[in-house]
């Protein structure tokens, strides 16, 4: 007998609906028709079922922060630093947990069920890798949780950062991160991704910096990130996050970097409700969108995923870590409003997503483990554009969280129209 088994479901990119059979936590098949008996059935109605929603970069250290020890008032990417620096002498390792185990909730009831959060390790006690390595533990069972080493102040610019690095990643932190356009000088910048990507290679593990989260388009690290993962054999095994100063480059030089990041097989980040509030502040008009180029990368074949970065933190006041708004901003600022181009954006916050993180056994694809989401939604299209309600998340074959259909009914004189807003 099955576990669960789900009727009706129409999968991404799919335009025929099929049966998804469920048994000890994996998918065991998928099929146009499944006549066996289960413990649980589920009829999807012929509504999206995607597997789980994975946030490419996060901030969980500092999620749900807002206002503490007060409001980033000029909405700057500096102020946010600044603030966050007056904030961690407070800290402590059960604030943190707390504040982190909410935003899994939210995440778990959003859909998302994949987690790459960066950890600030430039607190010498290193409490947030406590906290976060904590939580990953505990909330194993509902979500994957995925920590970079994080130097928010700059790995040669904080004195204690090799250190602090070396300590996080013996804790059992997973991957190596930077922020090089934070050194003091753009030499200092290339020098600590030479050092963060010989330190990866020596420990096998992944790479994710911050680079160039900048409006500065002589911001170029992303270059040197390029050099060193073809030097080293990492390819595959790096991310460039933000690259937010590809937005002000000039095509010329992009024509040149876009080959040698394919070649490089880097996997790039963006991060649209961050990218584009904090960044084009020094800007009048015209005022440049903020964003990396997302559509430029994906035509290049180099795999773009997207994050949601921050909720309610010193650098952003609002959200709830919804994917579905992340890409449906991402679709927005990329200018990718065609069918395909909208497909590719879901691709973003799902399949690519888990390529960046490097996941192993993701997707609803017979012998993986059986994590799920049933979408209000009967397209990919429909889910972008209402960033429609999650009926079921599904978890190794359980459901962990469930929602109502989202159904406003209209009483209009004599007359009732239940409006579920697709056509």
């Amino acid at each position: 007998m099955l576990d669960l088994l789900v009727k009706n479901a129409r999968l991404p990119h799919c335009t025929q609906c099929c049966d998804i059979a469920i048994h000890d936590g994996h998918f065991s098949e998928i099929a146009p028709q499944i006549d066996a008996l289960a413990s649980r059935s589920i009829d999807a109605a012929g509504f999206l079922v995607s597997p789980p929603f994975v946030d490419s970069h996060f901030h969980m250290d500092s999620t749900l922060s807002y206002g503490q020890p007060r409001v980033n008032e000029s909405g700057t990417l500096l102020e946010g630093i600044a603030l966050w620096g007056e904030l961690k002498p407070n800290l402590t390792v059960e604030s943190i947990q707390e504040r982190a185990e909410t935003l899994c909730h939210w995440a778990i009831a959003r859909g998302t069920l994949v987690i790459r959060s960066h950890v600030d390790i430039s607190d010498d006690r290193l409490l947030a890798v406590q906290a976060l390595l904590e939580v990953r533990r505990k909330y194993a069972a509902w979500l994957d949780l995925q920590l970079v080493a994080f130097p928010q102040d700059g790995y040669l610019r904080y004195a204690n950062n090799r250190s602090n690095l070396a300590r996080a990643l013996a804790m059992g932190v997973d991957v190596i991160g930077g922020i090089p356009h934070f050194e003091r000088t753009m030499a200092e910048g290339a020098a600590s991704v030479k050092a963060l990507c010989e330190l990866a290679a020596d420990h096998g593990l992944l790479v994710d910096m911050h680079c160039d989260e900048s409006d500065d388009p002589w911001s170029r690290h992303i270059e040197t990130l390029v050099f060193e993962t073809r030097r080293l054999g990492l390819e595959g095994r790096v991310t460039g996050s933000h690259l937010t100063s590809m937005h002000s480059m000039d095509n010329y030089y992009v024509s040149k970097l876009l080959p040698l990041m394919r070649e490089a097989d880097i996997q790039v980040v963006a991060n649209p409700l961050i990218n584009i509030t904090l960044q084009g502040r020094h800007d009048s008009y015209p005022k440049r969108r903020g964003m990396t180029r997302v559509k430029e990368l994906l035509r290049s074949g180099i795999n773009v995923s997207l994050g949601h970065d921050c909720v309610m933190d010193p650098w952003y006041s609002l959200g709830s870590h919804d994917m579905l708004e992340v890409a449906h901003m991402g679709l927005h600022v990329a200018q990718m409003t065609g069918t395909t181009e909208m497909a590719a954006m879901f691709d973003t916050i799902t399949i690519n997503g888990a390529r960046t993180l490097g996941l192993k056994g993701y997707g609803v694809v017979a012998g993986n483990p059986a994590d799920l989401v049933i979408l209000q939604a009967r397209t990919v299209q429909d889910a972008l554009r209402l960033r429609a309600a999650r009926l079921f998340v599904i978890r190794r074959g359980q459901v962990i969280s469930q929602t109502d259909p989202v159904m406003p009914n209209l009483h209009l004189g004599v007359q009732e129209h239940s409006i579920d807003f697709m056509l």
